[in-house]
């Protein structure tokens, strides 16, 4: 079966800004989702692993600070950053993973080391920054992952008991003198944010990534979804690759995204019907929200989400690619 290479990618989810719609801001958006599109593009094209694309494109999100991971993540109740991320190779079920990261550059790297010469699979803390540098990958100070969006945004939540699911929270309701800006075409405070890719290569084979700086105001040490392989990352060659974003431990208890691959597998349905499945009908049961993005063996490419909006895209070899941000 002779299949076009595909990319697909997110930046988080969530409720849309109408008022900030046609802004320069969000024309940044699209350009900065275009350019990470066409960079792992440009590996597919050349020949490179599905593997190889996504670990790119989410390591150039990681460092575009309009989105919630590396430069640019949110800080946690104690004003530091813990960062996240996972790695799934489709065609051998191999996977990498690091969780609770302080100093990492790109916590995407340190997860695709963990695939490519650890026996485990997931290392956290100082444990994964140790793995790190012993990997020579690069570290940075704490203040490397600072914006002043991000810090403003934990100085909302700060001195609550509420977390902020990215620089946001569906669930916790500001004044009127915080409403949203139009600093960002969706919601700061209805936004969930985590980054991904997933990927077919030439070859046939799929891969998915995702990262993230977790949420706002969160206790130090949690974990969400990003990294657990299952939950908000998971590829394989014989049904799709799927990364999401959204409300992590829903996402956890759902184990999100192998169930679009499972669904696929045992009961024969589409990736499109599944991945339907598992974002409109069972994550809202529990109150999950958020979005995927998801690719096939045929290379079928589905964005579902369901909040009002999600940034996304997707490119295939040979063609312009194809953002989005509203529904």
């Amino acid at each position: 079966m002779n299949v076009k290479p595909v990319i697909a990618i997110h930046g988080g989810a969530g409720t849309i800004v109408r008022h900030a719609m046609n802004t320069d801001v969000e024309a940044r958006y699209h350009a900065a989702l275009a350019e990470i599109l066409s960079a792992g593009e440009r590996v597919l094209a050349e020949g490179g692993s599905a593997l190889d694309a996504v670990t790119e494109a989410v390591r150039l999100l990681e460092d575009c600070p309009l989105f919630n991971a590396g430069h640019g993540a949110v800080f946690t109740a104690a004003g530091t950053h813990e960062l996240d991320a996972s790695v799934m190779d489709g065609a051998t079920l191999d996977a990498g993973a690091i969780s609770c990261v302080t100093r990492v550059k790109n916590p995407v790297l340190a997860a695709r080391r963990v695939l490519d010469v650890s026996d485990h699979v997931m290392f956290t803390a100082a444990g994964a920054e140790a793995f790190a540098r012993e990997q020579g990958l690069e570290f940075v100070e704490p203040s490397y992952y600072y914006t002043e969006a991000r810090y403003e945004q934990w100085l909302k939540a700060r001195g609550t008991s509420r977390t902020m699911l990215d620089h946001d929270a569906a669930t916790f309701a500001f004044a009127s003198s915080n409403a949203p800006s139009e600093d960002d075409p969706i919601d700061p405070i209805k936004k969930f944010g985590t980054v991904g890719a997933v990927a077919l290569d030439a070859h046939g084979h799929l891969a998915a990534a995702t990262s993230t700086g977790g949420i706002t105001n969160k206790q130090a040490g949690r974990v969400g979804d990003a990294p657990l392989i299952g939950a908000g990352c998971y590829a394989n060659d014989a049904t799709c690759a799927v990364s999401t974003t959204g409300t992590g431990e829903m996402f956890i208890r759902m184990l999100a995204a192998y169930d679009v691959s499972a669904q696929m597998e045992y009961c024969g349905v589409s990736l499109e019907q599944a991945s339907n499945d598992v974002v409109m009908n069972k994550l809202p049961r529990i109150e999950g929200r958020g979005g995927l993005v998801a690719v096939d063996a045929k290379g079928n490419v589905v964005l579902p989400f369901n909040t009002e909006g999600m940034y996304r895209g997707y490119a295939r070899v040979g063609e312009a690619p194809v953002t989005a941000i509203y529904r």
